[in-house]
């Protein structure tokens, strides 16, 4: 597959900006404990399947302290339209274990503190700041992977190195481009039957022809 071009990078960074300057996340929540526990959830999971979990959760558990004495099996129930719910139930139980022992009950607010807490690895703590803070960063999810991929950004066979490859590219606000890539894959630039027609970027895809309109 073709290499976007600096001409290429140039136009999508125009379009996307453009399109998703004001984009953020269609996860719901309130404040950051609800936000990092949204995003935990949303592994492997639809954004509008976590939404119809969490009102109850919240409701029954609304802060890190009552959470970190939760009853596994009650946060298991709660959780079990979610995928691999067993795992995330016992991770966001642990995780307000941490964040009431070592942070005052408090959400840490930089990646490396992040990446303490169970079930927040690299993408996870990276779309918490991106959404909290507008940082600078960008996490690689399916769709963003696959859209850097069809746009030639990105030729790279790991999430790490997409990423990597990803930042030295478009450099600066990257959370406008992560929150982009996620909604116009997610919308347009989809796995199965792209919506080609919508596409405001489709002349420097780099794609097969069968998606072109």
């Amino acid at each position: 597959m073709k290499k976007a071009t600096k001409k290429d990078i140039e136009f999508i960074k125009e379009q996307f900006i453009k399109n998703y300057s004001d984009a953020v996340t269609e996860l719901t929540y309130t404040n950051d404990y609800e936000l990092l526990i949204a995003i935990i959830l949303s592994a492997q999971c639809t954004d509008k399947r976590v939404n119809i979990i969490t009102p109850a959760l919240f409701k029954k558990y609304p802060s890190p302290k009552e959470l970190e004495s939760a009853n596994l099996d009650d946060v298991k129930e709660l959780l079990r339209s979610c995928s691999f719910f067993n795992n995330k139930a016992q991770n966001i139980i642990k995780m307000a274990k941490v964040v009431q022992e070592d942070f005052d009950g408090e959400i840490p607010q930089n990646t490396k503190q992040l990446m303490r807490l169970a079930g927040v690895g690299n993408k996870t703590a990276n779309v918490f700041m991106i959404e909290a803070h507008g940082a600078n960063l960008m996490a690689v999810d399916t769709h963003v992977f696959r859209v850097s991929h069809r746009l030639g950004l990105s030729d790279a066979k790991t999430v790490e190195k997409t990423e990597e490859q990803l930042v030295k590219k478009l450099k600066d606000d990257l959370h406008i481009f992560h929150q982009a890539m996620v909604l116009f894959g997610r919308y347009i630039c989809k796995a199965v039957k792209p919506d080609c027609g919508k596409c405001f970027i489709k002349e420097v895809c780099k794609t097969d022809k069968t998606f072109r309109v």
